[in-house]
């Protein structure tokens, strides 16, 4: 049987009063409330917005085996979630993220199961996989996410934050793909988007070959990041404005223009536009179209509109 619990306490950024964390629990054998997630925090701030925060401060947010399922767990959830429209990511204490945790992955990854060199290669492969989908759930999810980084993101952490919609950071965020200085090949996401996400190839690979770090103006600058921000209070008042805008359109229009952005990014432009008439020879016949030019006419915002639930 599970409850929600709310927190009482609040914290203030910049002007809005957000709870500090609505955690849901379950019911242990004992009957006291543990939490559903061990890693993440969860929180609707405000209508519907998710925000998903990395709850592992006094580890850097390190990603161990716990994270990898709690995020799966966590994104098909919102995927299936008709109150919310759009989800806040960020991360709790100094850090955004140091990326893995090396010593509670180890196991899996430097000594995996098998009898000889195929069957090790199989799960390990298998392994692979499982934590590509860490990420991959995020960008399979309809719903836009927008991730806001301070400090420091390190090598899965931008893993994570290529597979989100929009990315936001502070003054001081820095961000590292920092596989090779541990001997391996980034495998679970940044070789793959972070060349979609910049214009130069050569940068891309001039990050992934020396792991130095970019700074944020670099960041702005390259296209990684769309806005910077002062510092973390400023910078999640402005996501939360941002998600707010999002949330107040056609819950139609918006997860439609995610996954067809999605899709035409992966795709040529014929392609892209044939898909594009065959979702919207469907979608075009909700009631929001008529709804939203209904406000234009009248001169209203969008947010103004009574959206359905999708």
């Amino acid at each position: 049987m599970f409850s929600v619990i709310v927190k009482a306490a609040f914290t203030k950024y910049g002007g809005l009063q957000l709870p500090s964390r609505t955690v849901l629990r379950a019911m242990s054998s004992s009957g006291n409330p543990t939490p559903l997630y061990t890693t993440l925090a969860i929180s609707h701030p405000a209508e519907s917005i998710t925000h998903v925060e990395l709850h592992r401060p006094d580890k850097r947010n390190s990603m161990n085996k716990a994270f990898s399922s709690e995020m799966v767990d966590c994104f098909n959830a919102i995927t299936g979630d008709p109150d919310c429209r759009v989800v806040v990511v960020s991360g709790a204490g100094k850090i955004f993220t140091s990326g893995i945790d090396l010593m509670d992955l180890a196991g899996d990854i430097l000594q995996p199961e098998g009898e000889d060199t195929a069957r090790i290669s199989w799960n390990l492969r298998r392994i692979i996989t499982k934590y590509q989908e860490t990420f991959s759930v995020i960008e399979k999810c309809p719903k836009p996410v927008v991730v806001a980084v301070h400090g420091a993101c390190i090598g899965a952490g931008v893993d994570l934050i290529t597979a989100c919609d929009i990315r936001l950071c502070t003054q001081d965020a820095w961000f590292q793909v920092k596989e090779v200085d541990i001997g391996l090949a980034a495998d679970v996401g940044t070789l793959q988007r972070l060349p979609k996400v910049f214009g130069s190839r050569s940068l891309v690979n001039e990050l992934a070959l020396t792991a130095r770090k970019m700074y944020s103006d670099e960041a702005k600058s390259s296209g990684l990041v769309s806005r910077v921000f002062a510092d973390k209070e400023a910078m999640m008042a402005g996501a939360l404005e941002m998600a707010g805008e999002i949330a107040g359109r056609s819950p139609v229009a918006v997860q439609g223009t995610k996954v067809n952005l999605i899709y035409s990014r992966d795709h040529g432009v014929a392609e892209g536009l044939d898909y594009m008439a065959t979702w919207n020879m469907s979608m075009l016949q909700t009631q929001d179209v008529i709804k939203s030019a209904q406000a234009a006419m009248e001169k209203k915002s969008p947010k103004t509109v009574a959206y359905s639930k999708l």
